[in-house]
């Protein structure tokens, strides 16, 4: 299923980033080296292309693969040398997580137990009850 759904969302993006630059299929096609035919079938949904063609695709109708497949800046590193996103994560949990990068495995093992213990133990509510 999630295959299918892919299939279609890079469809639906290509045809709109091709429609953006006024051109039709057969143009794309031909600037991407290959069919008319495959590039309509990729465009509509039914068919996944295989990654050389994926690129020259992306080439041809002017915008960055990432955005063929619906990845967002968020779930990856926009150059090798950057470090891996955090996601949506607090600015606090953001600097608790580069402190812990530096940590030893044991360290960890030894917050990880306590991280457990402290789940399991109901905190009070700081606000006093009116």
């Amino acid at each position: 299923m999630m295959h299918e759904h892919l299939m279609k969302s890079l469809g639906d993006v290509a045809r709109t980033a091709r429609e953006r630059l006024q051109m039709n299929q057969a143009a794309i096609a031909k600037n991407a080296g290959i069919s008319p035919a495959v590039y309509g079938r990729i465009e509509r949904g039914h068919m996944m292309p295989a990654v050389p063609t994926l690129r020259k695709i992306a080439v041809a109708l002017s915008i960055s693969a990432d955005v063929l497949l619906g990845i967002s800046p968020k779930e990856v590193a926009k150059k090798m040398e950057d470090p891996p996103p955090e996601g949506d994560l607090s600015p606090e949990l953001r600097r608790l997580v580069r402190t812990l990068k530096t940590w030893p495995d044991a360290k960890i093992k030894l917050l990880s137990g306590f991280a457990k213990l402290l789940d399991s133990v109901q905190v009070l509510d700081s606000e006093p009850e009116k």
